[in-house]
């Protein structure tokens, strides 16, 4: 049940139980008033009726000794030599009577009670219809105002939901409150776009800063591979020369990234069968590698991109995992598992993260392959899924979109 229905429900709770409450208390205080006032006149009777007895004159017409239809308790009471009054039946009609000792007798007198039960059940409905009324009022109030708060929750939870998507340009738009007038609602809207602008400044800078290195490195790089070709052959040119490719290949998956980030990739979409892309992909990387072709299909995709990922998946697995590796085709996805000790729980729940490759007992890296391949898969379409095999290694599932 969602927030809105909540807080409906709530106050339709309370506003029912108040009414019910002022329901009663009000009909209690009513129904005494109205029969103190017709218990008041019985007995005003009662004392001109024994006045009337004692002196022997004419009684009024609804007095009598011993009267038929006299509730026994009130007998019992004017035997007693006490008096009372009690709300009882005459002759099939409600009436109201009255009973006090005379010679050892019961004398009584009656009033029709039909009108004023009449009048009770009539004050009744109307309490009961103004509660009603103003229950009905409350929840309709607060429906109208827990949908309106629900609203902007909802719009604020949007909003979060697409900064967690990568959106770093979704924002809320409510000022924050000032004043008695301000509320809660809005300072958590205002608090995400705060929190948003200062997460998309510091992206940004990330960014920045990894494209600025990447530039920065590339020349001197070059000068120092040139500069390694006049080195003599033998054992220290072979090790530098090996250090120098590697850094040539941590620079240029930072140029990549910095391209990636900034938006500048445009695939370059063409039919191709997946099997086939696959197998190319494999040979490509020089690894081995096994390939399960359950149900191949057409895909339109970029097939450098595309090799680019698979490429970065299975050096991945043989670096960081244990053969065998396996890639399995089924329709347009790809499965790539290998028999290791499976991906960190962070990269799983948080996804591969530039210069974090989690566990430092995995083996070298720094985090950028998986990375690239995140950001190529996003420039194709393609769902990317981490997660473990039965055995425990690495599970990476590729999604390509359908023709």
């Amino acid at each position: 049940m969602g927030l809105r229905w909540r807080i409906a429900l709530t106050i339709t709770a309370v506003s029912c139980t108040v009414a019910a409450v002022l329901g009663v208390l009000v009909h209690n205080v009513v129904t005494r008033q109205v029969v103190g006032e017709v218990r008041k006149e019985v007995r005003d009777e009662l004392d001109y009726a024994l006045s009337a007895y004692e002196y022997g004159t004419t009684m009024p017409e609804h007095a009598g000794i011993d009267p038929p239809g006299l509730p026994p308790r009130l007998r019992e009471l004017a035997a007693d030599g006490r008096r009372g009054t009690m709300v009882g039946e005459r002759a099939g009609e409600p009436v109201m009577w009255s009973a006090a000792p005379a010679d050892g007798k019961a004398l009584a007198v009656w009033q029709p009670f039909g009108a004023t039960r009449s009048r009770l059940d009539t004050i009744d409905t109307a309490i009961l219809g103004s509660a009603l009324l103003a229950a009905g009022t409350v929840t309709l109030a607060g429906l109208f105002l827990a949908a309106r708060i629900s609203r902007r929750l909802s719009a604020t939870a949007a909003v979060a939901r697409r900064i967690t998507d990568g959106d770093l340009d979704a924002r809320v738009g409510m000022s924050p409150g000032r004043g008695k007038g301000h509320d809660e609602v809005r300072d958590v809207a205002a608090a995400l776009d705060s929190m948003a602008e200062s997460l998309q400044r510091r992206l940004e800078s990330e960014k920045r800063f990894t494209a600025d290195v990447a530039h920065e490195l590339r020349t001197p790089l070059t000068g120092m591979v040139a500069a390694a070709g006049l080195l003599p052959e033998g054992r220290p040119k072979e090790m530098i020369n090996d250090r120098l490719q590697a850094l040539r290949g941590l620079t240029e998956d930072l140029l990549e990234i910095s391209r990636l980030d900034a938006g500048a990739e445009q695939a370059e979409l063409s039919e191709h069968r997946l099997g086939a892309l696959v197998e190319h992909a494999v040979r490509g990387t020089g690894l081995e590698a096994e390939i399960e072709v359950v149900r191949d299909v057409t895909v339109q995709t970029d097939r450098r991109r595309l090799d680019r990922i698979l490429s970065n998946l299975i050096v991945n697995s043989h670096k960081h995992g244990r053969p065998p590796v396996t890639l399995t085709v089924d329709g347009p996805v790809i499965e790539v598992r290998d028999q290791g000790d499976g991906y960190p729980r962070e990269l799983v729940e948080q996804g591969p993260q530039r210069f974090r490759t989690g566990d430092p007992g995995r083996g070298r890296g720094h985090g950028l392959g998986l990375t690239i391949v995140m950001g190529q898969a996003g420039v194709l379409g393609i769902e990317v899924e981490f997660g473990a095999t039965e055995s425990g290694g690495a599970r990476t599932v590729l999604r390509l979109p359908s023709l």
